[in-house]
């Protein structure tokens, strides 16, 4: 990543002329920026491009289908220049060496989700959360996701795949999540959306939390 920051931007507007100020501003504070469907429907895959003059993209398409179909995605993610694709487990091995296949080819990343941020993250995530990040482990992925408001979850995925693989944990200002505790937790970056471009000023708002987890 970019800067050694440990800061993650999730782009989520919906307006590519937002969308641009915004990583321009922030970009010196920001190691990555991570973009959804929101934005790529709204403004077409090229705005992946467009972004990744300012930051590496992260991919935030959290892919589950079958194993060619989650290559075709990957490759086509990559072709248009991001660096990473966030991927679900859920959908099994065969599916997730697809994408991780699909990545290496490229020289990119592939993070897979194990526990989402929200509330309801927990009803069928957590049963199956360690598995997923052992397979995570198992299949030369870079790295997972795992939840920022529940601290204590990352420091028990960070027990299953140990330094080998990295952790991105979202939900860090408007869910409730502090950035210095799910660093302390085990996390490596953190993932900050609304807290930063709904802010007055992002640039104010992503210099603070790079602060935050310096102190």
């Amino acid at each position: 990543m970019k800067n050694n920051t440990k800061l993650i931007l999730a782009l989520d507007v919906t307006d590519k002329e937002s969308a641009l100020r915004i990583a321009q501003d922030v970009h010196e504070y920001v190691d990555a920026i991570k973009v959804g469907y929101p934005l790529v429907l709204a403004t077409g895959l090229g705005i992946v491009k467009d972004l990744a003059k300012y930051a590496p993209i992260i991919a935030d398409f959290k892919v589950a289908d079958i194993p060619n179909t989650d290559r075709l995605i990957c490759e086509q993610v990559f072709k248009a220049g991001a660096d990473a694709v966030i991927v679900h487990g859920f959908t099994g091995q065969d599916s997730l060496d697809a994408c991780v296949d699909a990545a290496q080819a490229s020289g990119k990343d592939i993070y897979v989700v194990t526990e989402m941020s929200h509330p309801g993250g927990v009803e069928f995530f957590r049963p199956v959360a360690e598995s997923i990040a052992k397979m995570a482990l198992d299949s030369g992925a870079s790295g997972v996701v795992a939840p920022a408001t529940r601290p204590e979850r990352v420091s028990e995925i960070r027990g299953i795949i140990g330094s080998e693989l990295s952790i991105i944990s979202p939900g860090v200002g408007a869910q409730g999540g502090s950035a210095a505790d799910v660093i302390n937790a085990g996390a490596d970056w953190v993932i900050v959306g609304r807290s930063i471009y709904q802010a007055d000023s992002p640039k104010d708002a992503a210099a603070e939390i790079v602060a935050q987890m310096r102190d």
